[in-house]
């Protein structure tokens, strides 16, 4: 029977993480920690936890005799405090692997992102979990995610003991989710950048969490990009959408985004570019063949179950 802790057990992913792992009849306790406690849910322990403090999670993993953490805490919606991304993402992170090895944990699930690969313009058409993690440094979220990648990497050297399972996760979309890629949508016309058709991947939150609910159990460790099949490239998008396509060259949006962050009318730049230029497409082949679990919904019917309940986002029927 397993116990397991989440960190960030109170955010978007984790209450559905949370509601997962209750389902199981192999999970003994499921304690959900975050810097706010919300309405009590059956099945689940709240707790305050702040991961940028390097004294609290030991006692916590002591008191409740955890065997499992799923590391979940992170900035929902980077870009607009850099210092507090880096310490919720990268020094949260480094003090939860340090309390899993000071207790005894025997496994951490961590969702990491296909950030962590960077965008870059000789990305292949499809990433494979073997490519090299090259998060952009202009780009603090992707420059995050590959840090603590390099950091669980160094452990599984020092600490072989402490199990991984990390996910590197595509876009998420789920009935309530508001980010900085679905606000791309939200306008009347989509953006679309000179020579590039920006494919993305999608995941419905569900298919997420209960991978997550398996890497917690009965899940083999190791490395797995998560995403649903196939892809979407932003044409696809806006003609689903209804939307007409609004096409600017590289170097224009590039330049506009220096006058508006300069301007305080927005808090992307440049380096925004790239993330959409660029885009890590994931192959998800050893998700379904090593780790053994398949997304019930492919990127095209996780982008049908996005609509469906944002019915607001598009002025297209549905098909």
């Amino acid at each position: 029977m397993t116990r397991v802790l989440i960190t960030g057990g109170g955010g978007f992913l984790g209450t559905h993480v949370a509601a997962a792992l209750a389902a199981r009849d192999d999970v003994d306790l499921i304690v959900s920690a975050d810097l706010r406690t919300g309405p009590p849910r059956t099945g689940v322990v709240e707790v305050l936890l702040d991961v940028t403090d390097p004294d609290a999670l030991a006692p916590l993993l002591r008191t409740h005799r955890i065997d499992t953490v799923v590391h979940l805490a992170a900035i929902v919606n980077p870009g607009r405090d850099v210092d507090l991304e880096y310490r919720v993402d990268v020094t949260g992170s480094t003090h939860v692997l340090a309390a899993c090895v000071e207790t005894g944990v025997r496994r951490i699930v961590v969702s990491s992102s296909g950030a962590a690969y960077g965008y870059h313009r000789d990305n292949p058409e499809w990433i494979d979990e073997d490519q090299p993690l090259r998060g952009n440094d202009a780009f603090p979220y992707s420059r995050h995610k590959r840090l603590v990648e390099e950091m669980l990497a160094g452990h599984r050297e020092t600490h072989p003991a402490l199990e991984q399972v990390i996910f590197r996760i595509g876009t998420i979309l789920g009935p309530t989710v508001q980010n900085q890629i679905t606000a791309l949508w939200d306008g009347r016309r989509i953006l679309r950048l000179t020579g590039s058709e920006s494919p993305f991947v999608f995941v419905w939150v569900d298919d997420v969490a209960a991978a997550m609910a398996r890497a917690a159990t009965d899940g083999p460790a190791g490395i797995y990009n998560v995403a649903g099949d196939g892809r979407m490239t932003v044409t696809e998008i806006a003609r689903r959408l209804g939307k007409p396509t609004v096409t600017i060259p590289a170097g224009v949006l590039s330049a506009a985004l220096r006058v508006g962050r300069a301007l305080r009318l927005t808090v992307h730049g440049p380096e925004k570019v790239p993330f959409l230029r660029y885009r890590p497409v994931l192959a998800n082949r050893r998700l379904k063949e090593r780790f053994g679990y398949t997304p019930h919904f492919t990127s095209r019917q996780a982008f049908e179950a996005y609509l469906a309940t944002h019915p607001g986002v598009t002025t297209a029927p549905t098909t």
